[in-house]
């Protein structure tokens, strides 16, 4: 599809975007600068684009993305969070506060069996994950699918959670 024809059907569709900005964010000003937004990018991403897909709900993707973005853009920025407050009991609990040494040895003695006591089939993707690959990596690396890294991964989290609960606080 050739730039002048992608273009054309892009401001076909463009009408058909109005009704649906209005219905997200209930403000007239606010639908118009939607849909101009949500024009302006699909026309800087066209490359992006595929031939022979849906190009009005590629463009409705955009138009949601682009609210959803704005939203949690306004939301941080309209909120305050005074953090005096916080601070003031920050590491206070008796749990995490370490007397001596030898308390933090036993916790970390305590991690280290209880990661070594899961099956290598589980451990693996877990410490791979840890020390920082991605779920995709870790399966090219282990050449087992995506599902499969999120699966162990998750069941080998659910039995570290069991070996330590020694340390969860208030349980």
């Amino acid at each position: 599809m050739t730039s002048l024809e992608f273009t054309d059907q892009v401001q076909k569709i463009s009408y058909s975007l109005k009704p649906v900005a209005m219905n997200l964010t209930r403000d007239a000003d606010d639908a118009k600068d939607l849909v101009q937004e949500t024009l302006l990018k699909a026309l800087l991403n066209k490359d992006k684009f595929k031939t022979g897909t849906n190009l009005k709900a590629w463009l409705y993707t955009i138009m949601r993305n682009t609210f959803i973005n704005n939203y949690n853009k306004i939301t941080k920025r309209n909120s305050n969070i005074d953090s005096t407050e916080y601070f003031q009991y920050f590491n206070t609990d008796e749990n995490y506060i370490t007397h001596n040494g030898a308390t933090s040895d036993f916790v970390v003695t305590d991690i280290n069996e209880a990661i070594a006591s899961l099956s290598s089939d589980y451990r693996t993707p877990f410490m791979m994950y840890y020390i920082g690959y991605k779920y995709l990596e870790i399966a090219e690396k282990l050449q087992i699918p995506i599902g499969t890294v999120k699966n162990r991964i998750h069941i080998a989290r659910k039995e570290l959670k069991q070996a330590l609960t020694t340390y969860a606080p208030g349980v």
